[in-house]
Protein backbone atom coordinates (compact mmCIF):
# COMPACT_ATOMS: atom_id res chain seq x y z
CA UNK A 1 0.00 0.00 0.00
CA UNK A 2 1.12 3.57 -0.85
CA UNK A 3 0.65 6.37 1.18
CA UNK A 4 -1.70 7.99 -0.91
CA UNK A 5 -3.86 5.53 -0.96
CA UNK A 6 -4.36 5.65 2.95
CA UNK A 7 -8.41 6.40 3.83
CA UNK A 8 -8.14 10.47 5.70
CA UNK A 9 -11.34 9.41 7.53
CA UNK A 10 -11.92 5.92 9.21
CA UNK A 11 -14.56 4.04 11.85
CA UNK A 12 -13.10 3.66 15.02
CA UNK A 13 -13.50 0.52 17.05
CA UNK A 14 -12.37 1.33 20.75
CA UNK A 15 -11.55 -1.82 22.62
CA UNK A 16 -9.74 -1.42 26.11
CA UNK A 17 -6.72 -2.99 26.72
CA UNK A 18 -6.18 -4.39 23.54
CA UNK A 19 -3.72 -3.00 20.52
CA UNK A 20 -2.69 -4.44 16.88
CA UNK A 21 0.57 -3.61 15.23
CA UNK A 22 1.23 -3.44 11.86
CA UNK A 23 1.39 -6.80 9.83
CA UNK A 24 0.26 -8.74 12.32
CA UNK A 25 -3.08 -9.97 12.47
CA UNK A 26 -5.84 -10.78 15.24
CA UNK A 27 -9.22 -12.23 15.33
CA UNK A 28 -12.32 -10.32 16.18
CA UNK A 29 -15.52 -11.44 17.37
CA UNK A 30 -18.08 -8.73 16.82
CA UNK A 31 -21.86 -8.77 18.80
CA UNK A 32 -22.58 -5.07 19.20
CA UNK A 33 -25.04 -3.74 16.67
CA UNK A 34 -23.24 -0.71 16.41
CA UNK A 35 -20.14 -2.43 15.23
CA UNK A 36 -22.68 -5.20 13.33
CA UNK A 37 -23.53 -1.41 11.40
CA UNK A 38 -20.05 -0.59 11.50
CA UNK A 39 -18.78 -3.90 9.45
CA UNK A 40 -21.52 -4.40 7.23
CA UNK A 41 -20.55 -0.94 6.07
CA UNK A 42 -17.18 -1.81 5.93
CA UNK A 43 -17.38 -4.63 3.69
CA UNK A 44 -19.21 -2.33 1.46
CA UNK A 45 -16.18 0.08 0.89
CA UNK A 46 -12.49 -0.31 1.62
CA UNK A 47 -13.00 -2.56 4.95
CA UNK A 48 -10.59 -0.71 6.97
CA UNK A 49 -11.13 -0.02 10.66
CA UNK A 50 -8.92 2.15 13.31
CA UNK A 51 -8.31 0.42 16.63
CA UNK A 52 -8.15 2.49 19.41
CA UNK A 53 -7.75 1.92 22.83
CA UNK A 54 -10.12 4.63 24.66
CA UNK A 55 -8.85 6.00 28.28
CA UNK A 56 -9.87 4.76 31.43
CA UNK A 57 -13.15 5.31 32.44
CA UNK A 58 -15.49 6.25 35.29
CA UNK A 59 -18.05 4.69 33.60
CA UNK A 60 -17.28 1.68 31.79
CA UNK A 61 -20.84 1.83 29.92
CA UNK A 62 -20.10 5.06 28.26
CA UNK A 63 -20.65 5.39 25.00
CA UNK A 64 -18.38 7.77 23.84
CA UNK A 65 -15.13 7.59 25.99
CA UNK A 66 -12.42 9.77 25.59
CA UNK A 67 -9.69 8.24 22.73
CA UNK A 68 -5.88 7.52 23.10
CA UNK A 69 -4.47 10.05 20.11
CA UNK A 70 -3.22 6.65 18.70
CA UNK A 71 -4.28 3.77 16.83
CA UNK A 72 -3.75 0.98 14.39
CA UNK A 73 -5.47 1.02 10.95
CA UNK A 74 -6.37 -2.24 10.16
CA UNK A 75 -8.16 -3.93 7.18
CA UNK A 76 -10.78 -7.04 7.45
CA UNK A 77 -9.15 -10.11 5.50
CA UNK A 78 -11.67 -13.11 6.88
CA UNK A 79 -15.21 -12.81 7.58
CA UNK A 80 -17.51 -15.47 8.66
CA UNK A 81 -21.55 -14.98 9.91
CA UNK A 82 -22.23 -16.90 13.08
CA UNK A 83 -25.93 -18.70 13.29
CA UNK A 84 -26.27 -16.48 16.23
CA UNK A 85 -25.46 -12.91 14.04
CA UNK A 86 -22.41 -12.40 15.46
CA UNK A 87 -19.45 -11.58 13.16
CA UNK A 88 -15.90 -13.41 13.04
CA UNK A 89 -13.49 -11.63 11.50
CA UNK A 90 -9.79 -11.27 10.73
CA UNK A 91 -8.07 -7.88 10.61
CA UNK A 92 -4.46 -7.17 9.61
CA UNK A 93 -2.54 -4.55 11.21
CA UNK A 94 -1.82 -2.23 8.21
CA UNK A 95 -0.18 1.51 9.72
CA UNK A 96 -0.64 3.02 12.80
CA UNK A 97 -2.43 6.79 12.90
CA UNK A 98 -3.07 10.10 15.25
CA UNK A 99 -6.21 10.84 14.86
CA UNK A 100 -6.78 14.76 14.09
CA UNK A 101 -10.60 14.90 15.25
CA UNK A 102 -14.04 13.30 15.80
CA UNK A 103 -16.08 13.72 12.77
CA UNK A 104 -19.79 14.16 13.43
CA UNK A 105 -22.10 11.35 11.53
CA UNK A 106 -25.72 9.67 11.56
CA UNK A 107 -24.40 6.41 12.47
CA UNK A 108 -24.08 4.71 15.74
CA UNK A 109 -20.49 3.88 15.96
CA UNK A 110 -17.63 6.85 15.54
CA UNK A 111 -15.67 8.19 12.74
CA UNK A 112 -12.39 10.31 12.67
CA UNK A 113 -10.52 12.06 10.37
CA UNK A 114 -6.61 10.61 10.66
CA UNK A 115 -2.98 11.23 9.53
CA UNK A 116 -0.40 8.44 9.30
CA UNK A 117 2.37 10.59 8.76
CA UNK A 118 4.61 9.87 12.06
CA UNK A 119 4.08 6.18 10.91
CA UNK A 120 5.26 5.48 7.15
CA UNK A 121 7.94 3.18 8.32
CA UNK A 122 5.18 1.02 8.77
CA UNK A 123 4.53 0.24 5.29
CA UNK A 124 8.02 -1.43 4.73
CA UNK A 125 8.89 -4.29 4.41
CA UNK A 126 12.57 -3.67 5.59
CA UNK A 127 13.49 -5.57 9.01
CA UNK A 128 14.77 -4.07 11.88
CA UNK A 129 18.36 -4.96 12.60
CA UNK A 130 17.78 -7.02 15.82
CA UNK A 131 19.15 -10.31 17.23
CA UNK A 132 17.65 -12.97 19.34
CA UNK A 133 20.18 -12.43 21.43
CA UNK A 134 18.76 -8.96 22.16
CA UNK A 135 15.66 -10.43 23.26
CA UNK A 136 17.08 -13.54 25.43
CA UNK A 137 16.42 -11.34 28.96
CA UNK A 138 12.99 -10.36 27.92
CA UNK A 139 12.06 -13.23 26.92
CA UNK A 140 13.45 -14.66 30.12
CA UNK A 141 11.40 -12.29 32.27
CA UNK A 142 8.70 -11.72 29.91
CA UNK A 143 7.68 -15.59 29.98
CA UNK A 144 8.20 -15.63 34.10
CA UNK A 145 5.78 -12.39 34.45
CA UNK A 146 3.08 -14.26 31.93
CA UNK A 147 2.91 -17.47 33.84
CA UNK A 148 2.58 -16.09 36.97
CA UNK A 149 -0.16 -14.34 35.55
CA UNK A 150 -1.80 -17.52 33.93
CA UNK A 151 -1.49 -16.56 30.54
CA UNK A 152 -0.46 -19.56 28.10
CA UNK A 153 2.18 -18.67 25.38
CA UNK A 154 3.77 -21.14 22.72
CA UNK A 155 7.06 -19.65 22.59
CA UNK A 156 8.16 -22.53 20.93
CA UNK A 157 6.29 -21.23 18.06
CA UNK A 158 7.55 -17.10 18.99
CA UNK A 159 11.41 -18.17 17.94
CA UNK A 160 10.50 -19.15 14.92
CA UNK A 161 8.83 -16.09 13.65
CA UNK A 162 10.62 -12.80 12.87
CA UNK A 163 11.55 -10.57 15.18
CA UNK A 164 9.35 -7.63 14.80
CA UNK A 165 6.73 -10.32 14.61
CA UNK A 166 7.74 -11.56 17.86
CA UNK A 167 8.18 -8.10 19.68
CA UNK A 168 4.93 -7.30 18.58
CA UNK A 169 3.18 -10.57 19.60
CA UNK A 170 4.49 -10.01 22.69
CA UNK A 171 3.25 -6.58 23.05
CA UNK A 172 0.02 -7.22 22.17
CA UNK A 173 -0.60 -10.60 24.56
CA UNK A 174 1.60 -8.80 27.37
CA UNK A 175 -0.51 -8.58 30.68
CA UNK A 176 0.47 -4.98 30.92
CA UNK A 177 -1.75 -2.52 31.71
CA UNK A 178 -4.02 -0.43 29.04
CA UNK A 179 -1.36 2.45 29.53
CA UNK A 180 1.84 0.65 29.25
CA UNK A 181 0.44 -0.82 25.83
CA UNK A 182 -0.27 2.19 24.75
CA UNK A 183 3.68 3.08 25.15
CA UNK A 184 4.28 0.16 23.08
CA UNK A 185 1.79 1.48 20.40
CA UNK A 186 3.63 4.97 20.28
CA UNK A 187 7.31 3.81 20.03
CA UNK A 188 7.39 4.43 16.56
CA UNK A 189 10.62 1.58 15.68
CA UNK A 190 10.67 -1.63 16.79
CA UNK A 191 14.22 -1.02 18.85
CA UNK A 192 12.15 1.53 20.93
CA UNK A 193 9.39 -0.83 21.27
CA UNK A 194 12.04 -3.89 23.05
CA UNK A 195 13.26 -0.87 25.10
CA UNK A 196 10.51 0.24 26.38
CA UNK A 197 9.33 -3.39 26.87
CA UNK A 198 12.38 -3.99 28.98
CA UNK A 199 11.30 -0.71 31.08
CA UNK A 200 8.10 -1.37 31.62
CA UNK A 201 9.04 -5.26 32.69
CA UNK A 202 11.78 -3.71 35.17
CA UNK A 203 8.93 -2.20 37.05
CA UNK A 204 7.05 -5.55 37.24
CA UNK A 205 10.36 -6.98 39.09
CA UNK A 206 11.38 -4.62 41.34
CA UNK A 207 7.26 -4.76 42.40
CA UNK A 208 7.76 -8.56 42.99
CA UNK A 209 11.25 -8.37 44.46
CA UNK A 210 10.11 -5.83 47.07
CA UNK A 211 6.79 -8.37 47.62
CA UNK A 212 4.00 -5.91 46.71
CA UNK A 213 1.26 -7.06 45.72
CA UNK A 214 0.79 -6.66 41.53
CA UNK A 215 -2.91 -4.89 40.94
Amino acid sequence: MKNDELPNIIPVFPLSNFIIFPKTTVPLNIFEPRYIDMINDCMKTNKYIGMIQPKNSKDPGEISPELYETGCLGKITSFRETDDKRYLIDLKGIIRFKILKEVKTDKLYRKCEIDCSTYLNDLVEKKENLKFSDLELIFKDLKSLFEKRGFIINWKALEKQSLDETINALAMASPFSLEEKQILLEAVSLDLRKNKIAEILSTYIFDEYHNTTLQ
